[in-house]
């Protein structure tokens, strides 16, 4: 049993359940749209657990669903709600990427599985493993590319704005470095795939167990509500 996906699982779930309650508090369609992009984080770390222990063709393409193509996608839309304010196109990107979505869905669900199923190794990494075993279309490959850059650009490029916003103005410094924080997060499971090429599974696990650790400090800091400015070249004093 690899203990990574289960220590990545119960970081995500307590991360999940953070920015949910923030959204039950102060509303806000993005912390909705986080808390579900998170839920997905947690599928997929949670079908890397399962499949560590027992093979289920349900659960390796849900794994392959909300961790390959879905997670990013949906905290990108979520940072995408927060800082697009032209009327009725964030809401019109989330109903497209709903339907995208459920369209990803049905895709990989009816994806048949090849025989090497049958000799699935629970010693070695899922994502090892996937591409022998799931039949994935010229769709669900384009789907999954298009998803992941989508959802990279608007999650990391989102908080490295913001960052940047918050340090030419010099002002909300939590907050800068909490995006900052979520950004460099949200940068390491995106590398999972080149970790994979290299043959180096297992520090896809690492990588997503470290992202969420972040991408939750970068969410504490960001919400803790300190209006501390940046010391600049004329701000800067001893103790700020």
């Amino acid at each position: 049993m690899n203990y990574l996906p289960l220590f990545s699982t119960l970081m995500t779930a307590i991360f999940a359940g953070a920015v949910l309650n923030r959204y039950r508090v102060k509303r806000g369609t993005y912390l909705l749209l986080w808390g579900f992009g998170l839920v997905l984080y947690g599928l997929g770390t949670f079908g890397e657990l399962y499949l560590s222990l027992f093979y289920s063709e349900f659960i390796l393409k849900l794994w392959y669903l909300s961790g390959a193509m879905l997670t990013a996608a949906w905290l990108g839309q979520g940072t995408i709600h927060l800082l697009v304010r032209k009327r009725n196109v964030a809401p019109t990107l989330t109903g497209i990427l709903a339907v995208v979505s459920v369209i990803a869905a049905v895709l990989v669900f009816i994806a048949p599985v090849t025989e090497a199923a049958a000799s699935y190794n629970i010693a070695d990494p899922v994502s090892s493993q996937y591409r022998d075993i799931i039949v994935r279309s010229g769709a669900i490959i384009t789907l999954t590319i298009l998803l992941n850059v989508y959802g990279t650009l608007g999650l990391v490029g989102g908080a490295l704005y913001s960052a940047f916003i918050f340090w030419r103005k010099r002002v909300l410094f939590d907050r800068m470095v909490g995006n900052v924080l979520i950004a460099a997060g949200a940068l390491l499971p995106a590398l999972g795939g080149s970790f994979i090429k290299a043959g180096l599974a297992d520090w896809l696990y690492f990588s997503e167990l470290l992202g969420a650790i972040l991408m939750f400090l970068g969410f504490l800091r960001a919400t803790s509500g300190k209006p501390v400015s940046v010391p600049g070249p004329a701000t800067a004093a001893p103790g700020n």
